[in-house]
């Protein structure tokens, strides 16, 4: 497996992981209505992340395209949770724009 798969496929697997903490993390915030619209993008970027890493691991041809895809939904979360100034989001905004970035690199 090439090293620009390795890193593309570990920032996926890092970003799923903050972005379920982020998910249950914003379920036990106070204003929970607040938080809708991030909890909502990191149940999507978690399992585009986890499938863009599997689809890399098995050498798809689709994995560019998929990749492409991810970068676009790691973006939109990244942003998301950048509004909130809540630990868990910040930590998750950070993984969500290094993740769109291996995985804009990957689809080039």
């Amino acid at each position: 497996m090439s090293e620009q798969y390795k890193k593309c496929i570990e920032a996926c697997y890092l970003c799923a992981a903050a972005c379920d903490n982020c998910a249950a993390s914003c379920l036990e915030e106070k204003n929970l209505e607040m938080m809708r619209e991030c909890i909502r993008m990191d149940m999507q970027c978690a399992n585009i992340c986890r499938l863009a890493a599997q689809f890399m691991a098995l050498k798809s041809e689709s994995a560019k395209q998929l990749c492409q895809l991810c970068a676009e939904i790691c973006q939109k979360c990244g942003d998301e949770c950048g509004k909130h100034q809540h630990d868990h989001c910040q930590a998750c905004s950070k993984a969500c724009h290094h993740c769109a970035e291996q995985c804009r690199q990957m689809a080039a």
